[in-house]
């Protein structure tokens, strides 16, 4: 099953366990069992601390599960973990095993400290980048408390479950058999949502803290290399994120970025994560920013959802963009029921059905030419007369034998069943008329809205809602600083950020030596 290298590579991981492993597999005669047993056998003879059963009973086949021989197992893989989800497969043997996970003390004594039986079950795909995440999270919190377990399910494997529970989008969590969540979660966002007492708690902390000299809005390429450019001057540096990474953590492949030939948005975002660390930041995650004033203290103020309020002698504002919403009736009812964003994520589960992609740019071309090689049927509605994309992939595109493209046309309303998308109705610009298309799945890629509206009517916007910066990186508001995708900087690009990040922060420290320091 597995290749020599990767075989030398897991038995360098595998002399990592700290205690014996025992893997208990449930399998039938279907040629993914196989596959199962292949590989269960090849994790078996690269470590004499991993052996293997095959007398599972499980009803999903092929399924195996991973725990200490002689105890309860609380972690189980419904499918072949394989390419994204390989690693959490290795993640899941060494931490089971007792090998110390790269967690924050406090975040593992929250969990061993939660209370309740927790069942959880998550449905993936396999091609799908923001899994992972919520796999190994899950994994590593039923690793360290036994009241907590964890199965994750190949939804293209077991398609009949998926259509039961109407699974739409991954990676989908059920809890204890009810929906907990969609998208990508991170550990500790996870935590917070069953640690009912959390918010409260960190709120009260967040409200202590001592005032700062740059406060970074936003954990995304441009906050992360504002807080290494301000902390690297020696002066108190924080980070409100809401979920630190941004919207890179949505995108799949990054080959534009200089150095590096190619790299996923996880990665990337964990690489901004580990080298703020690196300083000494104060990283403030899960935080959403409210409000921003200037108080009468000489020091701007930001409120956070929490109810907490940070101050700070300066202030970088880095809260990204999001992606475009098309604004119609059903589209927010049959989000992850039929309306999705991410054609790489959720792709899979729309095997052989029909699906729509809104929007003509390179974005929507790609996903369209993606999803032609898993759906019956895609068809791509551009509101201009002509797309926008490169014509390699214009060309690539108009040569699948199951892609359609309509333009001159504008999505009016998305249908449904009341569970799920049955359709979606367009209106022909030219003439006006309404036409209805009948299809299982709409993903929209009609570009990106920039995260400020927090921030109307405190400094000034351009009329897309940009925060209006100089060349400095200044807002309107003395002290202020802004940059990447929020920003009427041209050319929302990754690289791009992060140099206009670093100014932004460059920018700060200078009106911090020009400014005396209040009282």
């Amino acid at each position: 099953m597995l290749d020599a290298t990767i075989k030398g590579q897991l038995k360098s991981y595998l002399e990592r366990l700290e205690q014996s492993i025992e893997l208990v597999a449930s399998v039938a005669d279907d040629a993914k069992s196989q596959e199962t047993l292949g590989l269960l056998s090849d994790i078996a003879q690269v470590s004499a601390k991993v052996s293997v059963r095959f007398d599972g009973t499980d009803a999903r086949r092929p399924s195996f599960s991973v725990g200490r021989p002689g105890e309860g197992a609380r972690i189980r893989f419904a499918g072949l973990p394989m390419g994204h989800e390989f690693t959490s497969l290795v993640l899941a043997l060494l931490q089971t095993s007792g090998y110390p996970p790269k967690v924050e003390p406090q975040v593992i004594e929250q969990i061993r400290s939660l209370p309740g039986k927790f069942h959880f079950e998550t449905f993936v795909s396999l091609s799908c980048h923001n899994c992972p995440d919520v796999v190994q999270a899950l994994n590593l919190m039923s690793a360290l408390n036994p009241n907590i377990s964890h199965t994750m399910i190949d939804g293209a494997l077991f398609q009949s479950e998926v259509d039961a529970r109407k699974v739409m989008a991954v990676p989908t969590v059920f809890l204890n058999g009810e929906p907990f969540g969609q998208g990508r979660m991170t550990l500790e966002e996870i935590v917070a949502k069953i640690d009912t007492g959390a918010a409260q708690r960190e709120a009260e902390k967040l409200a202590s803290k001592s005032a700062f000299d740059v406060l970074v809005i936003g954990g995304g390429p441009a906050g992360a290399a504002a807080a290494i450019y301000a902390a690297r001057k020696g002066v108190r540096t924080g980070v409100v994120a809401e979920r630190f990474g941004g919207q890179v953590l949505d995108t799949l492949g990054i080959e534009n970025f200089i150095s590096v030939k190619a790299t996923e948005g996880p990665r990337l975002a964990a690489g901004l994560e580990q080298h703020v660390r690196d300083y000494d930041v104060d990283i403030m995650n899960l935080q959403r920013a409210e409000a921003l004033t200037v108080g009468g203290d000489g020091l701007t103020h930001v409120r956070l959802a929490s109810g907490a309020e940070l101050k700070s002698r300066t202030v970088v504002l880095s809260t990204g963009a999001r992606w475009r919403e098309m604004n119609v009736p059903g589209e927010k009812e049959y989000r992850g029921r039929g309306v999705a964003y991410c054609p790489h994520c959720d792709g899979p589960l729309f095997k052989g059905k029909r699906v729509a992609v809104i929007g003509g740019g390179n974005s929507g071309v790609e996903a369209a030419i993606d999803l032609a090689g898993i759906v019956s049927q895609v068809t791509l509605i551009e509101f201009d007369t002509a797309l926008r994309a490169d014509a390699v992939l214009q060309k690539k595109l108009f040569s699948l034998p199951n892609a359609t493209v309509i333009t001159h046309a504008q999505t009016q309303e998305v249908l449904g069943d009341g569970e799920k998308v049955k359709g979606l109705v367009y209106k022909e610009r030219a003439t006006g008329d309404l036409r209805t298309l009948e299809l299982e799945g709409i993903f929209v890629q009609i570009g990106l809205l920039p995260n400020t509206d927090w921030l109307k009517g405190t400094l000034s916007l351009s009329p897309r809602g940009e925060i209006e910066v100089d060349v400095r990186g200044s807002t309107s508001l003395p002290g202020v600083f802004a940059a990447g995708d929020c920003t009427t900087t041209p050319y929302k690009q990754i690289i791009i950020a992060m140099g206009e990040g670093a100014k932004a922060s460059l920018s700060a420290f200078d009106h911090l030596i020009r400014t005396s320091v209040p009282a």
